[in-house]
């Protein structure tokens, strides 16, 4: 197989053409010092918000976890169109650090350490140790906000780090034809998948840079299909082990129905307002930042003016336009998917930095103004976290919270279920008619009903008939001892449906209105106090977003008087 130099090794800062003595260096003990001081810093902060209540998607990941802790697998009593590789992550958070929101706050933190630490290394390793160390920062600075909703566990967090490993283990082989490197880049790659559909964007990203690499080396075809094989094999692994162990144990087919059949309508459901998302989700995630994306814009610029960058060109604009496709499966472009961009968008700040420092370093006549860059950035972090002080160092964990979530059910959803688990036994079974399944992860009571989200009840969709009458059967024979009423719009989607809808909504409000009492009322953005007992019963909420607490006030079918 014909063999070049490889196209990584070497730090950039010393392979530049050109004066010597005049290039920025970076030595290894100030390279590790700052690297842990970025992480540490971010880490304290992230650990003094560790109280912060759970919102929904966490909930449900804290709830499917909880359930495998009891090896019940999933899509047995939760029904969601995730991949099962977040439930597992969270099942594991939740026995290392224990089944609260503090724990599953500080199993995030070690998750974003270790995404930074492997961010810093892989742009390192393209980039030299400054570019690793900016990228590195620019990455804890970017992800510990609350415009990506970056306090929260959510599942893109948990599809980054294995594609950063991905892409780490896949220049080993490029470099020393190791072919069991690329085994493990495709299990990580795949593993990406597993924590979230959109992963799939990275596994395509790490298949072109493969391709990419070994034609520019001139492998031949027969290497390139040989490499290519071998990387899709492991990517293939994981599922095919996960697909084993579901059907096993018995729950293969809905495991199939949700996450393939209704995963692919769910994506259809957003792209009438595609433009309109975009725009209002990217200025929002931008904002507290501004100054460290008009870096990351000049880094796109790079490879036109600097030629160690230039080298680099196919990873920089493959890593970032395959990341900004990891945005828009459904064009919803929610806040939290702006963290898939964030390692592109942070290597892209390195480079800008790290290439311009070495462009004018090399320049005899400005070879003074070299440290420039590095004050930009540092001016441009340093505004970033003034910025948000307030969420970094004064506010408490709920007020930080409620700014990014304002007049929310999931501070409520903690007292409602306080109270489900004091006043019921550990065996019996809720169901919450609205979007909150964290309240089924605070309560410690199952789910009388599979479906954790209103939302696909609510929208027009292929499925819609099919899935309000499964649960209106759940309802009725599983009869749960609670029903949790979410009378909050945002917890049921938007509303489509005309006459069918409302007859489905009527057939819901006469499940409440037999056998059911109001046991708490618990009104959402006022100062009302909640109201518990029997002075529940004929309260009057003067807010229009409520939670209801129902209690069954008769036995459950098959259940002695």
């Amino acid at each position: 197989m014909p063999r070049t130099q490889p196209q990584h090794t070497g730090d950039p800062e010393i392979q530049r053409a050109g004066n010597s003595a005049s290039r920025p260096t970076l030595g290894a003990p100030l390279f590790v010092s700052v690297l842990l001081l970025v992480v540490v810093f971010f880490g304290l902060i992230r650990f003094r918000l560790r109280e912060m209540p759970l919102e929904r998607d966490e909930g449900e990941y804290a709830y499917s976890g909880q359930l495998l802790l009891q090896e019940i697998p999933p899509y047995k009593l939760a029904y969601n169109m995730k991949l099962p590789g977040i439930y597992a992550a969270y099942a594991a958070i939740l026995a290392v650090f224990g089944e609260t929101p503090a724990g599953i706050h500080v199993g995030l933190i070690l998750v974003n350490a270790v995404t930074t630490l492997l961010l810093c290394l892989l742009t390192a390793r393209l980039f030299g140790r400054l570019a690793g160390i900016v990228a590195a920062s620019s990455y804890a600075l970017l992800s510990t906000s609350s415009s990506v909703m970056g306090f929260e566990a959510h599942a893109t967090n948990f599809v980054v780090l294995p594609a950063l490993v991905g892409m780490l283990l896949l220049l080993t082989p490029l470099q020393s034809e190791r072919p069991w490197f690329f085994v493990l880049s495709g299990v990580f790659s795949g593993t990406a998948v597993l924590m979230k559909q959109h992963g799939i964007f990275f596994v395509l990203f790490c298949f072109l840079y493969l391709v990419w690499n070994d034609w520019k080396r001139n492998s031949g075809a027969r290497a390139i299909v040989r490499h290519v094989a071998i990387f899709a094999s492991g990517v293939i692994l994981p599922h095919a082990t996960v697909c084993l162990v579901l059907y096993k144990a018995g729950v293969f087919a809905e495991f199939w129905f949700w996450t393939v059949s209704y995963a692919g309508e769910y994506s259809k459901m957003g792209w009438h307002r595609a433009v309109r998302a975009f725009l209002e989700n990217s200025r929002g995630v931008a904002s507290p930042a501004g100054p460290i994306w008009i870096l990351a814009a000049v880094g796109m610029s790079a490879p036109f003016w600097s030629p160690s960058v230039r080298r680099q060109a196919p990873f920089l604009i493959g890593l970032f336009l395959c990341s900004f496709l990891a945005l828009c499966p459904g064009a919803y472009f929610r806040p939290h998917y702006f963290i898939l961009l964030l390692p592109a968008a942070a290597i892209l700040v390195g480079v800008a930095v790290s290439s311009a420092t070495i462009e004018i370093a090399c320049s005899r006549k400005y070879s003074s103004l070299a440290i420039i860059p590095m004050l930009a950035f540092a001016a441009s972090f340093g505004y970033a976290i003034v910025h948000q002080r307030q969420s970094y160092f004064s506010m408490d964990p709920v007020a930080v919270f409620q700014t990014t979530y304002p007049d929310s059910p999931f501070v409520p959803a903690v007292r409602v279920a306080d109270y489900v688990k004091e006043n019921s036994s550990d065996t019996a079974r809720i169901a919450v008619l609205g979007s909150e399944p964290e309240i089924y992860f605070y309560a410690k009571r199952h789910s009388a009903i599979g479906y954790l989200y209103m939302y696909s009840l609510i929208v027009r969709q292929k499925y819609t008939v099919r899935m309000r009458e499964e649960m209106i059967r759940e309802l009725e024979t599983n009869r749960p001892e609670y029903l949790v009423y979410v009378d909050v719009w945002e917890s049921w989607g938007e509303r489509q449906g005309g006459p069918e809808l409302a007859a489905f909504l009527l057939r819901l409000r006469e499940f409440m209105d037999h056998g059911y009492e109001k046991v708490g009322v618990l009104e959402i953005g006022t100062m009302t106090s909640d109201v518990w007992g029997d002075a529940a019963k004929s309260y009057l909420p003067h807010s229009s977003k409520v939670m209801y607490v129902l209690k069954r006030t008769q036995p459950a079918a098959g259940s002695s008087p």
